[in-house]
């Protein structure tokens, strides 16, 4: 049986490899670390449990329920609590509730009147010229206004991106904000509409609840049973040095504990950062090599402080995102343990604090002691945390978040033009059609499809 060789063993690999395996496909993961998952680790330690990189997912995906079922962890699904309901904004000096509602947000103080008013003349607005690709701050300026813009989008992107506002194209980055104006013209318009479609929707019988999740012992819980289930399939320490066209297909060269070997396989598909597979590909289409490099990063550094029982009482709801125009050193803060109760045992609090992105990426470079010290200031200036922690655990990512700046959606055309002359190589992963969990669990089980039925 001809070989799929799945390089890289982050969530999109190993999802993909246990579906094409499911589908009665002999695929091998190929992950040069000395462990699986990429940048989804679940650690324990003096009774705190963290995340070295995303903290949750939306249960709202259909692949990423049945990834869990078939690997035996759906049961294992933990919905956040109830009490992580509320989210905050920093803003004009102090955190402000996010309204729940239309009618409260009218009411509410997160933007000044004048602000909110121009939000309502959204229902005015036209549709963007056709073929434009603008940033998020410009379509966000046209439909809401200047300062409803540079607050509640630009944290909605920080929440997922860290990025720039004026440099994230707003339809490789949130193509469901521009299908609504595509459909409905109003923003506001396609989100009444959309949520009445639902309500009088005949029921799916699904069960999927929309709601923030994770899984009971952390993130982790799913590589772990992905490798289980895997087995020797998923090889780490094996680092692909090298990839060339072979009669059959392609020929991997493989360094794999310190021996080299070479690999034939009849499809290679690399999961691995654009930058990563730039290099394999250098040799053999530079063009293609180029446009990969060109996907930019942003760094992204995790600062997890925790508290004994009785120190700092436990925060009310799921956090806070700080604006750009605020000029804070926090993207922001996730009150992990209100959360995820179980992530922190006995009473102790638990606090996870995004430093760096795009707008200040030369945070990421400090050490870990400085950066700690400085999500301590942070956190007692804006959210009143004056006792010290009794943990600290700093994570950093130098290329944290991929990017989807204007010219993504140009830029994903010329790679699979590209990719068209080389039959037989495909890219996926969180560096080119969403960046979250279900955006590439969703798309690894896409491509497994495509794949088998060939």
């Amino acid at each position: 049986m001809a070989v799929i060789a799945v390089v890289g063993g982050g969530i999109t690999g190993l999802a993909l490899a246990h579906r094409l395996r499911s589908r009665g496909k002999d695929a091998v993961v190929l992950e040069a670390g000395p462990r699986l998952g990429g940048v989804i680790q679940t650690r324990q330690r003096d009774g705190f449990s963290t995340e070295t990189g995303p903290n949750s997912f939306l249960d709202r995906e259909p692949a990423t329920r049945e990834l869990a079922a078939s690997v035996g962890v759906e049961d294992r699904i933990r919905m956040a609590d109830p009490a992580a309901k509320s989210r905050y904004l920093y803003t004009r000096g102090q955190l402000r509730p996010v309204p729940a509602s239309p009618p409260a947000f009218l009411k509410s103080d997160l933007l000044p009147l004048g602000a909110r008013l121009r939000v309502l003349a959204e229902l005015f607005t036209g549709r963007a010229s056709p073929g434009r690709d603008e940033s998020l701050g410009d379509f966000g300026r046209r439909h809401l206004g200047a300062q409803a813009t540079s607050v509640l989008l630009d944290s909605m992107q920080t929440g997922t991106y860290a990025g720039d506002l004026e440099a994230l194209s707003a339809e490789a980055a949130f193509p469901m904000l521009k299908q609504l104006e595509h459909e409905h013209r109003s923003l506001i318009l396609g989100a009444v509409r959309t949520q009445k479609a639902r309500r009088t929707a005949a029921p799916t019988g699904t069960a999927l609840k929309g709601a923030m999740c994770t899984f009971e012992g952390g993130l982790g819980t799913l590589v772990d049973a992905l490798a289980r289930a895997l087995g020797p399939a998923a090889r780490t320490g094996a680092e692909v040095e090298g990839l060339t066209r072979s009669q059959d297909g392609w020929r991997l060269s493989v360094r794999e504990r310190g021996q080299h070997a070479e690999l034939e396989a009849s499809q290679v598909v690399l999961t691995v950062p654009a930058h990563v597979s730039a290099e394999l590909l250098s040799p053999l289409d530079a063009s293609l090599a180029g446009h990969l490099k060109a996907i930019p990063y942003a760094p992204i550094a995790v600062v997890h402080l925790g508290f004994a029982p009785g120190r700092t009482p436990a925060p009310d709801g799921f956090g806070f995102l700080v604006p750009a125009q605020e000029q804070r050193q926090v993207l922001g803060v996730i009150h992990a343990s209100t959360v995820f109760p179980f992530r922190a045992e006995g009473g102790r609090v638990l606090y996870t604090c995004l430093m760096g992105g795009a707008r200040r990426p030369d945070l990421v470079g400090l050490d870990e002691e400085a950066l700690a010290a400085l999500a301590q200031k942070e956190l007692r200036e804006l959210a009143g945390v004056t006792a010290s922690p009794d943990f600290t655990e700093v994570i950093r990512w130098p290329r944290g978040i991929p990017q989807y700046t204007v010219g993504h959606l140009e830029r994903l055309s010329a790679i699979d033009s590209a990719l068209a002359r080389l039959p037989g190589l495909h890219l996926a992963g969180n560096a080119y059609k969403g960046v979250g969990i279900n955006d590439c669990i969703r798309t690894a089980a896409a491509l497994a499809d495509a794949l088998t039925s060939r």
